[in-house]
């Protein structure tokens, strides 16, 4: 999920980031449409590796918003295929294709997943009674009932691992990779692994897990170019803590569904036509997609980062770092964010104008690998904390004007309304679609002035307002000023008490619920608006005092000494947080078992004395499936386990019921939208629930035994790939009695771009078929020959060393994107970013895409052949082609030369460069002499410090 509104805020905060995908259209060849081929080169420019975060693709595809569900999961199934098919000929990955979906979860991840499950199953329990009162109604009218829209809504919590749906999709992906191995000649060479739910783990982190792992091959290339699927706005920090300088993000394009009517209504759902089913379906196969260049992106943060004169080396990769450790104050998945920082009051940028503050006081970076520096986070949230109560006074004026625009925006959306009701009750059904009676709405109206007959002034509000006493003049043909004016004497009269004569009363377009989702309705006695049992309209963060107020209203006490203890276990559980976040991002999963254990985070002025924390971790291991499904899951989606375990959450007299409760409270906690509300739910106490799980095992059957255990990835490949016949020689007869382990191959990148080991799984035969098992009728889909691709286990090579946030030796930068204009953006931004409007660039970025140059070396600044290279750009009236406008001034003092079209490389053992830039050591680059528009003064004069890498160099 990640960071609410945080992809929206970094594309339009550094626009260049974002561009639109192009998707080549089917050509029409005589009477048949021919597709786009996946083999043709790519418009979008060409890609090693394509990793899909496949929970991005279920979900849409289960239950999408905007078009008519699939009416079983059969459909479903093939609605994933279709909807991947048009990922992949997008992408067209050229080596690798992982497709990662979710698995057992670390046990900080399970608290925000259960929140999210018990609230999807509240909020469809109320949508299935909603959909049955409107079907009777409308039985009732004798309106004509879509007879597919009366089924319940299906579970969305199916997509848990260990359900039978993952069971069935785990399967369905492997028919389908084997489908387009033997069918579709651009997969011939592909190798795809496949990391279905039986492997623990997020599909996002198990894909960092890979490419970490594939960076320690000796062989590995790092100018691999990789993109990575899906909806997640944490695969943002993910792709920069890579380190990979050629990473993508594609994703559906947000800034269009905006446009789109989103939502599909009950009502409307039950009245649809094929047609209409038909259109919705089409629009939403139009849906444009987007890219996220991360290596622009690192173009803008060496900008923003950049902090001259600092007392230690400065390195690019481990202010990034420094970056990512910021944004987790303001939101992920498994900490809730401070108080006093969130995206849309500028929380990023009130962090980074901190840090630029403190670090130059620090020894080194906040972070190193993924490990906290204690005494410098102290710091840094020190200088947070002086700003907590103004921030907190700007935050409250700004939800004042923005309750004031909400409440003209549905006082004018109440009147809309009221409009069209009137008009439909008074238009006729004929074609002509004539007034009934044409006088009995309309009042006689001075178009100069506004005057109402009868000397009143009206504007169209008040005449809507009043529309029934206007209506009820007209129809007995009284003066409309004498009974408004009547009107008004009796809400007078009722003011001093006094009785009048009855009237028609103004319709108060104030109390007319204009509340969106039916998550609202849902939880209407849940929310905390309704009691304030959270203490939200009496913290009152902008008034002295907040502090107190706050841990006694959420934790409902007044004890100093409780409340001080708290508060200080709080502070110390939140930093275990943060470092336990880091090291997953950084080197995998430190703890399974780890959790923050409160709903609420602490104030920034609460972090003092971190050294004082001892901060480990134990690794523990994962759950297993139904283990997990027991901790996230709530009663009324128990279904989806076996019938042993059912009670456990329903009975009364279980020793678990307490993990369910069938109500619970939602907490705003300054929230704006309901769905950002937290959750107040039990933590789950894990040895009981153990306890209690595992005693049911002796009864499952073998099916269910095998969905609950944990597994490996799966490989598969084409025959033209490189390593086929050696992964199916595996499969020898002769070798049949030998261990599965045994029977193993072990390789590294240089052939294929993939390092591992492989061993035989019982689950392919070599001679036989895989069969289309789903229960749907296609003529696309027939059962596969086995013989025409090769199925096998695979394992990552193992971790040796803690993964370094550092560029790999011999990357080469791409054609850089950024200009001097954009420079200038960044250094002299607005006061605050606009969050309406932006949309991406349909400019192609084809040329910016994987390596630019044939070397990673630079052309020395004022030597002959830079000369010669500056004249031959400036006598074809170009800029250097590291600029992208003619904003470039022979009079500025630029790092220039560094990209040029052809290899410069051969340097003749020149003196000048020093090329022992790569350690494995955190300051890699050993920048002690920082690059200032032109080269370092380190004595190498004229020549190349370790700093001048395309990815260090500043260029403005």
């Amino acid at each position: 999920m990640g960071v609410p509104a945080l992809f929206r805020w970094l594309s339009l905060k550094y626009p260049k980031i974002i561009s639109a995908v192009l998707e080549e259209d089917s050509v029409i060849v005589g009477d048949s449409e021919v597709p786009a081929q996946y083999s043709d080169p790519n418009p979008n420019g060409e890609l090693d590796n394509l990793y899909l975060d496949m929970n991005g693709i279920v979900h849409p595809c289960s239950h999408p918003e905007n078009r008519p569900a699939p009416a079983t999961e059969a459909e479903m199934m093939v609605e994933v295929f279709k909807y991947t098919n048009r990922v992949l000929n997008m992408a067209r990955p050229r080596k690798l294709l992982m497709i990662a979906v979710d698995g057992v979860a670390p046990r900080a991840k399970m608290n925000q997943q259960r929140s999210r499950r018990f609230r999807t199953a509240k909020e469809a329990q109320f949508e299935n009674e909603q959909k049955e009162r409107q079907i009777r109604d409308m039985e009732a009218r004798g309106e004509a009932i879509n007879e597919a829209a009366k089924a319940k809504k299906w579970d969305s919590n199916s997509i848990t691992p260990g359900t039978p749906f993952m069971d069935i999709l785990a399967e369905s992906l492997k028919y389908w990779v084997a489908h387009k191995l033997a069918t579709d000649p651009g997969w011939a060479s592909l190798q795809v692994i496949i990391s279905d739910a039986t492997v623990p783990g997020e599909g996002e982190h198990k894909i960092m897990n890979f490419i970490r792992s594939q960076r320690t091959d000796p062989q590995y290339n790092p100018n691999t170019t990789h993109c990575i699927y899906g909806l997640d706005a944490d695969l943002i920090f993910l792709g920069l803590a890579t380190h990979e300088p050629h990473f993508r993000i594609l994703r559906e394009d947000v800034f269009a569904k905006d446009e789109i009517k989103r939502q599909l209504t009950t009502g409307a759902s039950l009245r649809m036509d094929e047609d209409t089913r038909n259109r919705l379906i089409q629009q939403s196969e139009k849906t444009p997609f987007l890219w996220l260049h991360v290596n622009v992106l690192r173009e803008y943060l060496e900008i923003e980062l950049d902090i001259p004169r600092l007392p230690f080396p400065s390195d690019i990769e481990r202010a990034i770092d420094d970056w990512i450790f910021m944004c987790f104050f303001v939101g992920n998945d498994f900490l809730p964010h401070l108080p006093s920082l969130n995206v849309r009051n500028e929380g990023v940028d009130t962090m980074v104008a901190n840090w630029k503050k403190v670090i130059p006081t620090l020894k080194t970076y906040i972070t190193c690998d993924g490990i906290v520096d204690l005494e410098g986070a102290e710091k840094l949230l020190a200088k947070l904390a002086s700003q907590e109560d103004d921030i907190f006074k700007q935050m409250h004026e700004d939800q004042l004007k923005y309750e004031a625009r909400e409440k003209r925006k549905q006082q004018n959306r109440a009147e809309r309304r009221i409009q069209r009701k009137i008009a439909r009750e008074t238009l006729s059904k004929g074609k002509d679609n004539a007034p009934l009676m044409p006088s009995q709405n309309m009042t006689l109206t001075n178009l100069n002035t506004g005057e109402i007959a009868g000397g009143l002034k009206y504007t169209n509000s008040e005449i809507v307002q009043n529309i029934n006493t206007i209506s009820q003049a007209n129809t007995a043909n009284k003066s409309v000023a004498e009974i408004l004016k009547q009107n008004m004497a009796k809400q007078a009269a009722e003011g001093s008490g006094t009785p009048t004569e009855e009237v028609s009363e103004p319709i108060d377009v104030s109390e007319v619920n204009t509340k969106k989702r039916p998550f609202a309705s849902a939880f209407a006695d849940d929310l905390e608006d309704e009691d304030d049992s959270f203490g939200n309209k009496s913290i009152n963060l902008w008034q002295p005092g907040y502090h107190d107020r706050y841990y006694q209203k959420k934790f409902n006490t007044t004890d100093p000494e409780e409340v001080k203890r708290i508060e200080r276990d709080m502070v110390r559980c939140y930093m275990q947080g943060v470092q336990w976040v880091l090291l997953y991002y950084y080197q995998g999963c430190p703890s399974w078992n780890w959790y923050f254990p409160y709903h609420y985070a602490p104030f920034a002025a609460d972090f003092v004395n971190l050294t004082e924390f001892k901060i480990e971790f134990d690794l523990g291991t994962p759950f297993r499936p139904f283990e997990q499904l027991m901790s996230v899951l709530p009663a009324d989606s128990s279904h989806n386990l076996p019938e042993v375990f059912r009670p456990l959450m329903s009975d009364p007299n279980s020793e678990i019921i307490d993990f369910y409760p069938e109500d619970f409270k939602i907490d705003m906690n300054g929230a704006r939208a309901e769905w950002q509300g937290l959750s107040i739910l039990p933590f789950i106490d894990e040895k009981r629930l153990l306890a209690a799980v595992r005693a049911k095992y002796p009864l499952l059957t073998d099916y269910e035994n095998d969905r609950n255990t944990n597994k490996g990835e799966i490989l598969l490949t084409g025959r033209n790939n490189k390593n086929f016949s050696k992964f199916v020689g595996l499969y020898k007869k002769e070798d049949e009695g030998k261990d599965s382990e045994t029977k193993q191959f072990n390789f590294h990148c240089h052939n294929t771009g993939l390092a591992g080991k492989v061993f035989v799984t019982e689950k392919y035969d070599p001679v036989g078929y895989r069969e289309f098992k789903l229960d749907i009728r296609t003529e696309e889909y027939l059962d596969v020959p086995n013989n025409a691709y090769v199925m096998v286990n695979y394992r990552m090579p193992p971790k040796t060393s803690s993964n370094k946030s550092m560029l790999l030796n011999g990357f080469i930068s791409h054609l850089r994107v950024l200009n001097y204009n954009d420079k200038q953006k960044i250094l002299h931004p607005p006061r605050r970013v606009n969050f309406k409007g932006g949309r991406p660039t349909n400019r192609s970025y084809k040329d910016h895409v994987g390596k630019a140059y044939n070397t990673m070396y630079t052309l020395r600044a004022g030597g002959y052949k830079y000369f010669i290279d500056q004249f031959e750009n400036q006598g074809q009236g170009q800029a250097p082609a590291y600029y992208e406008d003619n904003s470039f001034n022979q009079n500025n003092s630029y790092s220039g030369g560094q990209y040029n079209n052809y290899n410069r490389g051969q340097y003749n053992n020149y003196n000048n460069y020093n090329n022992n830039t790569y350690g494995n050591n955190n300051n890699h680059y050993n920048n002690n002499g920082r690059d200032r528009g032109g080269y370092t003064n380190r004595g190498n004069r004229g020549g190349y410090s370790n700093n001048h890498y395309p990815n260090n160099n500043r260029r403005y």
